[in-house]
């Protein structure tokens, strides 16, 4: 996770420090209270992301330091300076904070800053951390332009949010934005469903239909999972795209292709070129302009913002809403999510119908989701099975109905009476050294079926590899057992 830097909170009383403290922490943003005669040191040691002053800002304040942002306090005059970035309204408001936050942010990077007139990219594209801050650049570059795009990326990472704002920040907004997922269509049908047909074409054509190129007609056509199209399909997909004119099926007469292109796939596309499933050139006339959507582990410091953005989206469907302690917060950002925020999206509604209004702490989270002790301390994750898991189910669904029993028609599934490691022997034992042996054993098994390759073993025993290197440093173990 990448270090962010600080927010100094300057001048403030001691009430408006705690609120923006609470507030800053919640969507993910370190701060420090910092004395006035402290500023010049504190810039100087470290550089903030912004300065947010809680008095009247004096302009030689400003002036001095005119490469950092400033941010002041509603009520307090406002200069007009070009690092005066905007005034924060009290009470705070969520969708104002993060907006002019992203605007310090762009501050610091000031040949990728977003134009204004663009601000809906920071509310469609959630999150703070670089590597989302470069797709909305790349977003922006792209939009204008006629030049087709390729959006890679694990399934469940938002690759249609990505095309649809390419959609919406361009000058074919006016025009529809239509969908195509190139995998689910059968392939004896995808060319009707992409050209449209004529009638009698075939079996079934009992009138003519336009397709998805008309019908996208002055606006954009989304192609996703592209790699899943048939060779025949691609084809005819290349001719289009170099001739720009198409045929309905069964039809002689050309029609206009006035669309904008943007295709999606989660599959690596190379690799299916090696092997004759993709044509490749059909990839670089597709891959004029790649976006490549980050998997949600690697920018994990957004979580907090996507959490609440995805709880505006669910609290009006579910009637309901959900507050995180901050131990529930740090476990799910150490979460690896291979579904991505779809995952994450797919938690919040089982928390939103099993815990309603409520304030979700750690035990309060699925079981695969606790990665901390109620001291806040990391601990091992056990992998469990789906019997336990839905074990685990019942507990919460139990405590949802006072305690009631849970009706279960298979009552062999499961046997917690005597655990997985048998009876507690009569003379007792020591559990921490118990743990340590089997953590010792487990690894050293690890590593002896994975040839001492280090980040197979930590795969193998569903942990990070620099957890397991640190294990092996604290037990004195090496690659070779």
């Amino acid at each position: 996770m990448e270090e962010r830097a600080p927010v100094y909170l300057v001048a403030m009383e001691a009430k408006q420090f705690d609120v923006l403290k609470t507030v800053l922490h919640f969507v993910g943003e370190a701060c420090e209270a910092v004395e006035k005669a402290c500023l010049s040191k504190r810039v100087d040691e470290r550089k903030p992301l912004a300065i947010i002053y809680g008095d009247a800002l004096p302009e030689e304040i400003s002036t001095r330091f005119s490469q950092l942002p400033f941010l002041t306090l509603q009520g307090v005059k406002a200069l007009s300076l070009n690092n005066h970035i905007g005034t924060l309204t009290l009470p705070i408001v969520y969708e104002q904070l993060t907006q002019l936050l992203h605007y310090c942010q762009s501050f610091h990077n000031p040949g990728k800053k977003l134009q204004k007139s663009n601000n809906y990219l920071t509310k469609s594209l959630v999150g703070r951390g670089a590597r989302i801050q470069e797709i909305r650049y790349l977003i922006e570059q792209v939009s204008d332009s006629k030049a087709n795009v390729l959006i890679l990326g694990e399934s469940g990472t938002g690759k249609e949010v990505v095309a649809r704002s390419i959609h919406d920040v361009s000058n074919r907004k006016k025009g529809p934005f239509v969908p195509v997922n190139c995998g689910a269509i059968p392939a004896e049908l995808l060319e009707s469903e992409l050209f449209g047909h004529e009638k009698g074409a075939f079996t079934g054509a009992f009138s003519s239909r336009k397709g998805r190129f008309e019908l996208a007609a002055g606006g954009t056509l989304f192609l996703d999972e592209i790699g899943d199209m048939p060779m025949p399909m691609q084809v005819k997909l290349l001719r289009v795209l170099q001739e720009r004119t198409f045929e309905r099926v069964g039809g002689t007469k050309s029609l206009q292709a006035d669309v904008r292109v943007i295709a999606a796939t989660h599959r690596n596309l190379e690799a299916l070129i090696e092997k004759g499933e993709f044509r490749e050139d059909l990839y670089y006339r597709l891959n004029v302009f790649p976006i490549e959507k980050p998997a949600l582990r690697e920018r994990q410091e957004d979580i907090p913002l996507l959490l609440q953005e995805l709880l505006s989206r669910h609290e009006v469907d579910h009637k309901a809403t959900l507050r995180f302690t901050q131990r529930a917060l740090d476990s799910l950002m150490q979460h690896n999510w291979p579904g991505n925020v779809r995952e994450l999206s797919n938690l919040l509604e089982r928390l939103l119908i099993l815990h309603a209004n409520k304030i979700i702490d750690l035990n309060d989270l699925p079981i695969k989701y606790r990665y901390l002790d109620a001291q806040g301390e990391e601990v091992e994750q056990i992998q469990f099975s789906e019997e336990q898991e839905l074990l685990a189910e019942r507990d919460a669904l139990s405590g949802m109905f006072g305690g009631a029993p849970v009706v279960v028609e298979d009552a062999d599934v499961f046997d917690g009476s005597q655990g997985f490691l048998g009876h507690l022997p009569p003379e007792g034992m020591n559990l921490k050294n118990k743990i340590t042996e089997f953590e010792i054993e487990m690894i050293r098994q690890a590593l002896e079926s994975q040839d001492g390759v280090v980040s197979h073993a930590a795969e193998l025993l569903s942990m990070r590899r620099t957890t397991l290197v640190e294990k092996m440093k604290k037990y004195g173990l090496n690659k070779d057992g």
